[in-house]
């Protein structure tokens, strides 16, 4: 494949996808512009994994990431969110590389690579972007690939970046303190290197994301996530609050907390709280 279209960014609505993440700055593939597009991309689109709960596959083709995530104004996980990111950056002319993570949250265990990630370098600077778009927390701005502990602040969130050897490390300050978030390295990942992973976490047993729904919308002052049926409201300055919800109330909570809005078929899923983990005897 040409690496030009690698990431598909030809077939991209281009335009549809600016409107969907409210971004009308210039068009060219500049440090700035790649700063305001990823801010705009994760604060507009949030993190959901809705389909499997409903029974359906994950596509990463673009014209379902396009369907979903622009026109119907849905969201995704890392794989969707990444794609997409991907695309418009490759049709904005940024050099993008593919990578992926080991997410950890803390974790001592050795866990696979289902984490999408992207390594960006722009028309006007020397310099080498991580671009996390799918994690669902952030972060605002790409984050420069320089080994360093040094705290990163994006706004009011911070962040930091380690290396140890050809490990990197992102960590990120939340309610729990500084946690341990992902970590990966430079290795080039394809497309079809993130369907290797889609395949597992959206199929294999041991995939959080097949237990129960898991639903994140991040702002710039505040963050909100759907745990099952616990809704935290996180800030930046480490402050939360918590509390259950019932079955019922979920489509509502989706449509006016984290912008989703489900059809009646779906909603009837998520009320009776039917999703595959609850179907297993």
């Amino acid at each position: 494949m040409d690496a030009r279209t690698l990431w598909h960014g030809d077939e991209l609505d281009l335009d549809g996808y600016l409107a969907r993440v409210g971004f009308d700055g210039p068009r060219t593939p500049s440090l700035a512009t790649l700063r305001a597009l990823q801010r705009a991309h994760v604060t507009t689109i949030p993190f959901e994994n809705l389909e499997l709960m409903a029974g359906r596959p994950i596509p990463l083709d673009l014209e379902s990431l396009q369907r979903k995530m622009v026109r119907q104004r849905r969201g995704g996980y890392c794989y969707e969110n990444a794609l997409l990111f991907a695309a418009a950056l490759e049709r904005l002319g940024f050099d993008v590389t593919g990578l992926q993570g080991r997410v950890t949250m803390g974790a001592q265990d050795i866990r696979p690579r289902t984490h999408a990630l992207l390594w960006v370098t722009t028309a006007d600077d020397d310099r080498a972007w991580l671009c996390d778009v799918g994690f669902g927390s952030g972060p605002l701005y790409p984050i420069e690939l320089v080994a360093s502990d040094r705290e990163i602040a994006q706004e009011q969130w911070r962040y930091r970046l380690q290396r140890t050897g050809e490990m990197w490390e992102l960590h990120q300050l939340c309610r729990l303190g500084w946690v341990h978030r992902h970590v990966f390295t430079l290795e080039r990942q394809y497309p079809v290197d993130y369907r290797v992973g889609n395949h597992y976490v959206s199929t294999h047993p041991r995939s959080p994301f097949l237990a129960r729904p898991y639903i994140q919308r991040f702002h710039a002052d505040v963050h909100h996530i759907l745990d099952d049926l616990t809704w935290t409201v996180e800030r930046p300055d480490g402050s939360s609050t918590a509390q259950t919800v019932e079955p019922h109330e979920l489509p509502k909570l989706l449509a006016d907390v984290f912008d989703i809005e489900v059809d009646a078929s779906d909603a009837a899923v998520l009320a009776a709280a039917d999703w595959p983990q609850r179907r297993t005897p």
